[in-house]
């Protein structure tokens, strides 16, 4: 075998959707002399369940020569800055926060927001709320594009909203160009021999047989839980969510954000997703204190719909991961693989990052799974790292009006890294050293838990009266730096020409 160019080996991927299409892409970028074929069966859809993407997805398009031009229009797609989180805190001040994307610019703030916070947090009356220091908020708020034009000395980061469908089918577009391919076929049966697959029997007995067997059938992880056994590990003990309603919206009239917003209800949250032709809306809840009737009422007064002719679509969502992403010669991705709800919009992020790191550890065990073992352990830290990053949403947040959200705020079933950066925070700690101490910023970075953790104001109540210094304004800086991006609305009209 040519282990440049993965000549004679032969890859099944079961499943399409963004995630089935996703690996394809990166496989046949990887090995372009592989044998990749995807098998979709054409009653099964796809989930849908999120819409929004971390900045990773910038980097994938851009790996694989795929121009924001080229596929943005026809999957109605805007650009993102970050997250906007409305709800979760009571505290004067703190109803609302902005998690951004990280931008080059930061490096000229975030040092000032670190010790803003710090000193916040050890009683002095010093201004630490995060909208006031990151470029991408200010851009969010004032509804610019995150993109710098070309004599803009930094970089800026941006995910997107999009629907997911049609960005399935730009990825498996390409992928077709890339000489993968692709039968519209359902899969009756999972063969396997000593722990790995052999073949997948089609419906009229064809067999597929293959090196590798990628897992992206969804929820049903029809190889890796159904075939292989791969035992599911439930988060459900500190994720409470487990079920979500979605309906549309009309675009506002302004047009679409930059940002996602994610309000805080009665038992989980809302999701508001804009995209060109109109808004994505949903809520994730928990059917333990909700039921499917009561949620749907609820989301429906929260966007104003009232008795409005707007259909909704219920989902179940199976919360946790598999105990190992790659068994034998499967790799599970997607939702085969695992899920920790849509809040940070991670699933893209989890099913890319996946499929990369196991194209080159595969690569660098000469073909083999030498490696595999590191590679699960490393893939399964990161969906614990982000798990813990949700939690701290629900654990941290300052409302107990119900009692989903008393619950969730009284929950201590977390793990030992999360009660560790929550003390550090409490104790007056450098957040950014414990950090780096743990080896979780590749997860979630100082940035992302400082925004989280000031964001919510979880500050002692009566600063103290002691005099402090005046926390750096950043307003005339951010103005000047955000003057330069273009409008939102403009530059999605010129991106469609």
């Amino acid at each position: 075998m040519d282990q440049t160019h993965g000549a004679g080996l032969r890859i099944a991927i079961l499943g399409g959707g963004t995630a089935g299409w996703m690996a394809a892409c990166v496989v046949a970028r990887a090995w372009p002399a592989a044998q990749v074929t995807v098998i979709e069966s054409p009653e099964i859809g796809i989930i849908g369940v999120g819409e929004g993407s971390t900045p990773q997805l910038a980097h994938l398009f851009a790996g694989l020569g795929i121009a924001d031009a080229a596929w943005m229009p026809g999957a109605d797609a805007t650009w993102k800055a970050g997250i906007e989180f409305a709800g979760w805190s009571d505290r004067p001040g703190f109803e609302r926060y902005f998690h951004p994307f990280a931008n080059a610019v930061d490096l000229h703030t975030e040092p000032a927001f670190h010790r803003a916070a710090a000193a916040r947090r050890a009683g002095r009356d010093v201004a630490a709320h995060p909208d006031g220091f990151f470029l991408n908020s200010w851009l969010a708020r004032h509804r610019k594009a995150p993109l710098p034009p070309p004599h803009f000395p930094f970089a800026a980061g941006y995910g997107y909203h999009f629907d997911a469908l049609r960005v399935g089918h730009v990825l498996r577009d390409h992928a077709g160009r890339r000489g993968v391919s692709h039968l519209a076929r359902r899969v009756v049966e999972v063969e396997v021999d000593t722990g790995e697959v052999t073949a997948l029997v089609l419906d009229g007995g064809d067999r597929i047989r293959a090196d590798i067997f990628v897992d992206a059938s969804g929820f049903r992880s029809v190889i890796a839980q159904g075939a292989l056994g791969v035992r599911f590990l439930p988060f459900a003990g500190n994720l409470f969510n487990d079920s979500a309603v979605v309906m549309p919206t009309p675009p506002g009239a302004r047009g679409p954000r930059p940002s996602t917003r994610a309000t805080a209800l009665s038992a989980g949250w809302a999701w508001d997703i804009p995209l060109t032709s109109r808004t994505g809306n949903g809520y994730v809840y928990s059917s333990r204190y909700l039921d499917a009737g009561a949620a749907e009422r609820e989301l429906r007064t929260h966007l104003g719909l009232g008795d409005a002719d707007v259909a909704a679509r219920h989902l179940s969502m199976k919360v946790g991961r598999v105990e190992t992403s790659w068994t034998g010669n499967c790799l599970a991705i997607g939702l085969a693989q695992g899920f920790v709800e849509p809040l940070e919009a991670t699933a893209l992020h989890v099913v890319q990052t996946t499929i990369e790191a196991f194209v080159q550890s595969y690569a660098d065990g000469g073909f083999t799974a030498r490696h595999r073992t590191a590679f699960n352990a490393s893939i399964a830290a990161r969906l614990e790292g982000i798990r813990d990053y949700i939690v701290a949403h629900y654990r941290l947040a300052r409302r107990s009006d119900t009692p989903y959200w008393r619950d969730a705020t009284s929950n201590d079933r977390l793990s030992d890294s999360l009660k560790a950066i929550m003390t550090c925070w409490f104790t007056g700690g450098d957040l950014v050293r414990e950090i780096a101490a743990q080896d979780i910023a590749r997860y979630y970075a100082p940035l992302s838990w400082g925004c989280l953790l000031a964001g919510y104001g979880v500050f002692p109540d009566r600063p103290a009266a002691a005099a402090a210094p005046a926390s750096p304004d950043f307003a005339d800086f951010l103005a000047r730096c955000g003057g330069n991006f273009p409008d939102h609305a403009d530059a999605l009209a010129q991106l469609a020409g």
